[in-house]
């Protein structure tokens, strides 16, 4: 059951940060960001020793990097998390989590040294994409997954971000970190280019059985991942179904509808596939067995239309020269739907910042992957999520008791 506890009247609200205090060279304190903790009554006083370490706070970002999870090697990993550190000043630590014989020999050759920005953790296993996650997390309990996220859980990093088997990344989030309160499942939230737009489409692939609650907490993760990243002022939110109208949708639709009508959102009500790539959704909530089918679709049929697009301008030279000509609209139009320029998604709902890359990511993907982490922590997603959770706790939990869930 989630408690959400309010301020006393006159007084500020304080966001209690738990984790392990450390101390950097000058002496400054530097709590981790590890868990979310929970709004408490302060007095003002009491804030006035806050400040300065929530200031500090935001000047930390420790990033753990799984490179053993990835189609192309550790070595490629390694080189996006360089790119990282050149880029983004305000990335103080990569912890590279796999074997550190593969690693050490990989930053030998690309001439980067472990030092203070650079660390290195060993792992004496690796999550295969044949391995059946649960079971393998709990049997692998040293595989390179689970100790970058055990970074998170012990306030070493601040954020994980992995190529690697997703259902062990989701297992290992879940088992280590747990969701945030309030939320009952986490979800995969991936972003969707469009001609005019991007909208976030979740849950893509985490939860193939869901209940109405589920869309609800889905649809406020969504909002707020839409309006802090994709800096979407009022983001308008929808639930994927066969049809517009009322009568249209299965039980599950309908009634997370409902829900949803009554959240804090600017929500339009049920939208359809039509819908989603003409700039009239910023929020797309559904299943992860409808999400993953839709992810995978876009991602096919864009694959199919550039090798139609390829084979039709290159079939006499006339279409070849038409073809020169609008080379840079084709390349505006490849940058627009690459998924490395969006790096990877991430698992909303964790008790942590947790990001799932692609298994087939090269270095810019990483590079990416590892700024949206960064840019997550810096705009305070979890804590905003967490927030808004709390508002929404009683009318969710009504919900869970009229549908005879046992779920938190």
């Amino acid at each position: 059951m989630c408690r959400a506890r309010t301020a006393a009247p006159g007084l500020p609200r304080v966001w209690l940060l738990q984790g392990q205090a450390d101390f950097d060279d000058h002496g400054g304190s530097l709590i981790t960001s590890q868990g979310l903790g929970e709004w408490c009554d302060a007095p003002l006083a009491f804030t006035g020793l806050a400040f300065p370490v929530l200031g500090d706070l935001l000047s930390i970002m420790r990033i753990a990097v799984d490179v053993m999870g990835g189609d192309h090697g550790c070595g490629v990993i390694i080189d996006g998390a360089k790119l990282a550190l050149a880029e983004n000043r305000k990335l103080t630590e990569i912890h590279l989590v796999g074997n550190q014989e593969e690693i050490a020999a990989h930053l030998r050759r690309i001439h980067l040294h472990i030092g203070p920005r650079v660390r290195v953790l060993h792992a004496t296993q690796v999550l295969t994409m044949e391995d059946k996650p649960v079971d393998a997390v709990r049997k692998k309990k040293d595989c390179s997954i689970v100790r970058a996220i055990e970074l998170v859980r012990d306030g070493k990093a601040d954020a994980v971000v992995s190529p690697g088997n997703t259902g062990g990344i989701l297992a290992a989030g879940t088992f280590r970190l747990r969701t945030l309160p309030c939320i009952s499942r986490a979800a995969i939230a991936t972003v969707m280019p469009e001609p005019d737009n991007e909208f976030v489409l979740l849950d893509a692939g985490a939860n193939t059985e869901c209940k109405p609650w589920h869309l609800a907490e889905f649809a406020i993760m969504g909002s707020i991942y839409a309006r802090e990243i994709l800096r979407k002022p009022s983001p308008r939110v929808g639930v994927l179904s066969n049809g517009t109208e009322e009568m249209k949708g299965t039980e599950l639709t309908q009634a997370a509808v409902l829900l949803c009508k009554k959240l804090e959102l600017n929500f339009l009500g049920q939208v359809e596939g039509h819908d989603l790539f003409n700039n009239h959704v910023d929020v797309v909530v559904c299943d992860g067995f409808v999400g993953n089918i839709v992810l995978k679709t876009c991602e096919s049929l864009a694959r199919g239309m550039f090798a139609m697009l390829k084979r039709e301008l290159t079939a006499n030279p006339k279409r070849k020269l038409g073809a020169l000509l609008a080379k840079n609209a084709f390349r505006t139009i490849k940058r627009r739907t690459d998924s490395e320029n969006y790096g990877g998604a991430p698992l909303l709902g964790l008790n942590g910042v947790v990001f799932k890359a692609h298994a087939s990511a090269r270095e810019r993907s990483i590079l990416n992957a590892i700024r949206v982490a960064t840019e997550t922590l810096e705009f305070n997603v979890n804590q905003a999520i967490a927030r808004e959770a709390a508002k929404a706790a009683p009318l969710l939990e009504e919900a869970r008791k009229a549908g005879g869930g046992a779920e938190v």
